[in-house]
């Protein structure tokens, strides 16, 4: 609706996991590195925690996007499984015809590939979001499928991604085995308020903004950052919701105002502190 008056080419603040939008705050550009490391020097072990809509399954994507075509990946969205269900999704996410049904068919099926990786100097990486959701026995079968390895080699690095409940599950005592393994650790935390003025002008600058840095007052950012406490999903819902406050108004600059009827507007919908007068 707003796309033309703005001057933009699409929607900046959709809130879908694209690696295009992403945005490298200290912290994200920390987990980012990390997570390639971990993955390229075969590290086994991969956890990336961070609150809701912080930014963790876009950084997910991103890490897939960027790794060498001889990584082999496969990516877990849904962790409400059982044990064999989720061997079967690595299979099939790794394009192999998953077998039988016996989940030891399984495992042996994907052993025998991740030894066929390593014969020609290929990797495998496995992500799986929102880990804080596995049971008990489905991390029990993570670890287990980290028990693919040589003498020298991890043949599957497999990064764990959740929410801050998954630091909780990884210090239970009958998870250390696995708490044992984790070599990488990053945790994303919220953007400041300069990250937020950044975030939102990086946003529309991928949109096509030729000024992205004129569209929003820094008054209105101001109270973006506050009401959305730096979380980047939240800041995206208030943003978008803002630009067609000011549209409506036939102003090219979001104002405060036009964030405080973006937040009256909003207020069933999403988590923001105090009310918005």
């Amino acid at each position: 609706m707003y796309l033309d008056f703005f001057q933009l080419n699409e929607f900046p603040f959709n809130v879908t996991p694209d690696p295009r939008f992403l945005f490298f705050s200290e912290r994200h550009r920390e987990a980012f590195d990390s997570l390639l490391y971990g993955v390229e020097h075969r590290k086994g072990f991969i956890i990336l925690t961070g609150e809701v809509g912080c930014g963790k399954t876009t950084i997910c994507r991103s890490v897939l996007n960027n790794l060498p075509g001889t990584t082999h990946s496969a990516f877990i969205l849904n962790p409400s499984l059982t044990a064999t269900q989720l061997v079967r999704s690595i299979l099939l996410d790794l394009r192999l015809e998953a077998k039988g049904q016996d989940k030891l068919v399984h495992i042996a099926q994907l052993n025998r590939f991740l030894l066929q990786c390593l014969e020609k100097s290929e990797n495998v990486a496995i992500i799986i979001d929102e880990s804080q959701n596995l049971d008990p026995a489905l991390m029990e079968q993570v670890r287990m499928l980290s028990n693919l390895e040589t003498d020298q080699h991890k043949l599957m690095q497999i990064i764990l991604s959740g929410q801050p409940e998954l630091k909780e599950r990884l210090r239970q005592t009958d998870l250390r085995q696995l708490r044992q393994r984790v070599m990488v650790h990053c945790d994303l935390e919220p953007l400041s308020v300069v990250e937020t003025a950044l975030y939102i002008q990086h946003r529309l600058k991928v949109a096509g903004a030729s000024d992205p840095g004129s569209i929003f007052q820094s008054a209105a950012i101001q109270r973006i950052h506050d009401r959305a406490a730096g979380i980047p999903r939240q800041i995206n819902t208030i943003c978008d919701r803002a630009l067609l406050a000011a549209y409506i108004r036939r102003d090219r600059q979001v104002s405060p105002q036009d964030v405080v009827t973006a937040l009256a507007e909003l207020s069933t919908l999403i988590e923001t502190q105090g009310d918005p007068q």
